[in-house]
């Protein structure tokens, strides 16, 4: 009986790992691990203060052959949980794969950075900023020519449709909603985002298509106001 339960044990152990993500971190610099309750910041991949961040390494959160649970949000919390290991208080995702004919997990890789108090008044003041006229959030949702042309998905909050993304495409939405949601689409594969809805805030989604088996798959990217604005009313005056 004993050995009967030490093998279906041991069987449901090695089952559990196997669904969860694997995880590889390369960390060249240490400091004292973070209380799991402190803020590990995400930083844009674009974001011109990285540069004054220390790079402690990198993570990589991936598949591990029989991952199921490996959404975009949680890979991107298993890359904050390790930096949380190594005393970094911020990552910033330098790679990103989107589900696809070779897996069906998001994949990321991630630099682990140490931000001082200075930078991270200054993203808690991005985050505050806030239009308290309003009581809706306002979403930018843009795609501009590139791939896959003739390739149209719908993007979907949660379990709505917001709107039905087509090449050359642009659509200012007001949401409601307020709370952590995902933004997904879908054609032969899916992709999401996962978006922390604030009433007076805006956020820019960046849509366009991948290279896909048969269709082309949706590409989805929340980028930061500076750079959105730039891209939507680019694609405005043309």
């Amino acid at each position: 009986m004993f050995q009967k339960f030490t093998i279906t044990s041991l069987f449901g152990l090695l089952l559990i790992a196997g669904c969860a993500p694997k995880i590889k971190t390369k960390i060249s610099q240490k400091y004292e691990p973070l209380d799991f309750r402190e803020e590990v910041w995400v930083l844009p991949n674009d974001s011109t203060g990285v540069g004054l961040a220390e790079v402690l390494g990198t993570v990589k959160v991936g598949d591990a052959g029989m991952t199921t649970n490996c959404s975009y949000t949680v890979v991107l919390e298993k890359a904050k949980e390790e930096a949380r290991k190594s005393g970094g208080n911020a990552v910033r995702v330098i790679e990103h794969k989107t589900p696809d004919f070779m897996s069906s997990c998001h994949r990321i890789t991630a630099e682990v950075l140490r931000i001082n108090t200075d930078q991270i008044a200054a993203l808690k003041q991005v985050e505050t900023e806030a239009d308290s006229l309003i009581d809706h959030a306002i979403l930018y949702v843009y795609r501009n020519g590139g791939a896959g042309a003739l390739v149209s998905y719908n993007l979907s909050l949660g379990d709505s449709i917001i709107c039905r993304v087509t090449n050359k495409f642009r659509q200012k939405i007001e949401i409601r909603k307020e709370g952590a949601q995902e933004l997904w689409a879908k054609t032969e594969s899916k992709a999401s985002i996962p978006i922390d809805i604030k009433k007076g805030r805006t956020y820019y989604i960046r849509c366009g298509v991948g290279m896909g088996v048969v269709v082309g798959r949706p590409t989805l990217d929340l980028v930061d106001r500076r750079t959105g604005k730039i891209e939507y009313i680019g694609k405005k005056r043309k």
